[in-house]
């Protein structure tokens, strides 16, 4: 561990589509990322092409302008010849600087298309606890992108654990997710659109109901550490100021970057610097927990959260119009209500409006706004940002176009499995030799002395890290173990193998530095680390791993193919509450332990764990009905998880096979 001098930040700007990309240039940004058309966190941007991102890596390297690609979605094992391809033609053809990855199969991948960059972990990956970062480095990574969760002790503490040459990126401004990164499967358990792979639909910002008052209790205002980068200024090893934002408008990007350079490079001028902020058409800021002292809940709101700047509501359904709280210019982009609601609309505006002025709607055919909607301004085109955006588009006009040639020189990839089997040794042999299917019931305190022949498996953190450490119950870790957990998992843990425990689940991989001899003892990753592809696998067996817990959340074709190529025995989840979201915060107003409806009419309820917070719904995730074909593919351990289920609260009966038949998109 090493404490490096104190540097000046890199302020790292989001970037969707060109015109963000040239904004964040002209704004003055360090480094810019964005995402390709496929593999990216956020698939609902715009995103680049291989021959967009060659020309516009140029210009800004031109400028001194690094460039980050978000290489951050979990690969299906179909998939890993194509990113393979896709990370060739990036080598061949752009000069990025870095890739931000979530998967570690992306490690392996990277390396073999020659990628010389460097590599970063996605606040996707989980990397949430001090130790964790040394296997982080381990693995590859020169530089982790902290949770957005964190307050500003936990932000130190992991800074003061950095190893080596390794450093690290926070988040200082933009939309934040209820659920920590990486644990939020609401959008996929809803039709398959995975948050893990850039396609959520954000249930979490629709209205829910509970106690029969509907409230967007899950849709959260802002992160905007604003006044306090000068506090985060001076932690060491701290690199990187990241601005979330990569659907967001150039001017939401121009503004945010110059807001920020200001409240890093002159914080006499914090008074220009938050006027920047209030005009970058974000939603209403919060500190969120960076002031552990004084938490801001994002979900303790007070007006709209719908992205962009709240202007006001609609007055008189029949010849609709809004009082602006902001004066309006033509060709401002106006938000009219939020996207479930039926007459969601985006109209342009056409002339001029004063402060607290009148704004009648174009009328739309068939779509009556109700009074009341809520009206937001999503986008500006001012003239000062659209002449330098004009200067930067002719200057990359002038830059040679590339032709991208396809990737020959890549045959099929052998598959991870085959590497380690001897010469002329099948699959089929291979499962012969596998052990009999196991089955393991987890609980949350001290499992039943239930007549079974199933292993028992138990959180560790029920009661407070209280439940006794027996030698024959196989241990799970938490999905998410925060800074201040880290001593109090790490003292379990090592009391646990002083009473001869051998069998344990991680829910992170990072998780692994809590073993000084991981080869000594029966460590399977757990389902929590999303685990769909082979090389992930194999990045697993080289840290010690025994054995994995493959993600639920895939669809059968990719789930029964994994054991074939797999050099690790594999387990499923076979029967399961299984949360739809992790969280570090509720709202004030949502009773926990009580149900809440859906729009659809669908219940769920949230049950707090430690310093976390579970929803689940309320029918279980259920593959009993797979055994059988779980079995034929090499599955050898079958996994039922279960939770302590409120008063109340009625299991439903439904089919619960989550993605099994559809497509993970």
């Amino acid at each position: 561990m090493t404490c490096q001098p104190l540097k000046t930040p890199t302020i790292l700007a989001p970037a969707g589509d060109i015109h963000s990309f040239l904004a964040a240039i002209a704004a003055g940004a360090d480094a810019v990322y964005c995402g390709l058309k496929i593999f990216s966190a956020r698939m609902e941007a715009g995103n680049f092409s291989i021959e967009e991102l060659a020309r516009l890596t140029k210009l800004a390297h031109s400028k001194g302008v690094a460039v980050y690609v978000a290489f951050n979605a979990i690969i299906k094992e179909s998939e890993t010849d194509k990113a393979r391809r896709i990370l060739d033609k990036l080598v061949r053809y752009t000069d990025v600087d870095a890739l931000i990855i979530q998967d570690t199969a992306m490690v392996t991948l990277a390396g073999q298309a020659g990628f010389k960059g460097k590599l970063h972990l996605s606040t996707l990956g989980n990397c949430t606890h001090p130790a964790g970062l040394e296997a982080a480095q381990k693995t590859g990574f020169s530089k982790v992108v902290l949770p957005r969760e964190f307050s500003l002790d936990d932000i130190r503490t992991m800074a003061a654990a950095v190893p080596g040459t390794m450093d690290l990126e926070v988040f200082i401004h933009g939309a934040l997710c209820y659920s920590v990164s990486g644990r939020c499967y609401w959008s996929s358990w809803f039709g398959g659109k995975s948050a893990l792979r850039g396609r959520c639909v954000q249930p979490c910002r629709r209205l829910y109901e509970q106690n029969g008052k509907k409230a967007r209790y899950f849709s959260c205002m802002d992160l905007s550490a604003d006044v306090l980068a000068k506090v985060l200024k001076e932690i060491p090893n701290i690199s990187t100021w990241k601005i979330e934002g990569r659907k967001k408008s150039p001017h939401y990007v121009y503004y945010t970057v110059m807001a920020y350079k200001l409240l890093r490079d002159a914080p006499d001028q914090k008074k220009q610097a938050l006027s920047f902020l209030a005009y970058a058409l974000g939603r209403q800021g919060s500190h969120y927990n960076l002031l552990s002292h004084r938490v801001s809940n994002p979900l303790n709101h007070t007006s709209d959260t719908g992205s962009g700047l709240f202007l006001g509501r609609i007055k008189n359904p029949e010849n609709p119009y809004f009082i602006s709280r902001e004066a309006l210019m033509p060709g401002d982009l106006l938000r009219i209500g939020y996207e479930e609601e039926a007459f969601h609309q985006i109209q342009k505006v056409t002339r001029a409006v004063p402060k607290k002025g009148k704004y009648f709607l174009a009328p739309k055919k068939g779509r009556r706004v109700g009074k009341g909607t809520a009206v937001f301004m999503i986008d500006r085109k001012g003239s000062e940002l659209e002449a330098q955006l004009s200067r930067l588009d002719a200057e990359l006009g002038k830059i040679s176009k590339v032709t991208i040639k396809p990737s020959n020189h890549f045959g099929a990839h052998p598959k991870a499995a085959d590497k380690t089997k001897p010469p002329g040794q099948t699959g089929a042999h291979r499962k012969k030799k596998q052990p009999d299917i196991h089955k393991m019931d987890v609980y949350r305190k001290t499992p039943p002395n239930l007549k079974t022949n199933n292993d028992k498996g138990v959180w560790i953190s029920a009661n407070n890290y209280g439940t006794k450490a027996s030698s024959r119950a196989w241990l799970w870790l938490d999905p998410v173990i925060f800074p201040q957990e880290e001593k109090i998992c790490q003292n379990y843990i090592k009391t646990a193998l002083k009473k001869g425990a051998k069998n344990f689940v991680l829910n992170s991989p990072w998780q692994i530095s809590f073993f000084d001899n991981p080869g000594k003892l029966n460590i399977w990753a757990g389902p929590f680390c999303n685990v769909t592809n082979s090389l992930a696998v194999e990045t697993l067996k080289n840290k010690g791993f025994s054995g994995a817990i493959v993600s639920p959340e895939l669809e059968s074709q990719t789930l029964l193919s994994l054991p074939e190529s797999s050099c690790l025995p594999l387990g499923a989840v076979c029967r399961a509450n299984w949360p739809v979201a992790i969280s570090r915060i509720a709202a004030p107003d949502l009773n926990i332990g009580k149900g809440f409806k859906s729009p659809m009419g669908e219940v769920a309820w949230t049950s707090k764990y430690n310093a976390a917070y579970h929803t689940f719904p309320n029918w279980y995730l259920d593959l009993s009905s797979k055994t059988h074909e779980l079995k034929q593919a090499g599955f050898v351990m079958l996994v039922n998880l279960f939770e302590n289920i409120p008063k109340g609260i009625r299991m439903k009966p439904r089919p619960g096979t989550w993605n099994w038949h559809l497509k993970l998109l």
